[in-house]
């Protein structure tokens, strides 16, 4: 029985070990990226823009613009604070470039999300979410 236990945490250890490097190995491979998304219609040969994410020098989402056939549909742009890899606060625009939308995270000390602020262009708060987890 002791032996049993030991070898399943164990396993569970490396298997934490595995998804963390995991983690930090697609961030890895986001570093500086620019992913670009091209649609083409049925019966055309026209590919057209339709998202573009671009990713920092260390592998974290920064921007995110939507189009649509009359141009820039939605823009989204998400702030850190520090070398953290949660994003503390997101800027959406509209299809004019103007803030639609500010909203801001918190998290617990596990890393989840707490809660999300959602601001008007103004500053004023619209609205909140709060996160609740619970295990089955």
């Amino acid at each position: 029985m002791k032996k049993i236990v030991v070898f399943v945490m164990a396993l569970f250890i490396l298997s934490g070990c595995l998804w963390a490097q995991d983690k930090s190995g697609k961030r890895e491979r986001k570093k500086n990226l620019v992913v670009k998304e091209w649609n083409t219609k049925a019966g055309s040969k026209t590919p057209y823009l339709d998202n573009i994410v671009t990713y920092d020098e260390l592998g974290r989402k920064i921007e995110e613009i939507e189009y649509a056939s009359y141009g820039q549909k939605r823009r989204t742009v998400y702030e850190y604070e520090g070398n953290s890899t949660k994003c503390s606060r997101q800027i959406e625009y509209d299809d004019k470039n103007h803030v639609a939308r500010i909203k801001k995270y918190t998290y617990n000390d596990d890393g989840s999300r707490k809660a999300q602020y959602n601001y008007k262009p103004n500053g004023k708060l619209e609205s909140s979410k709060t996160f609740e987890y619970s295990y089955k």
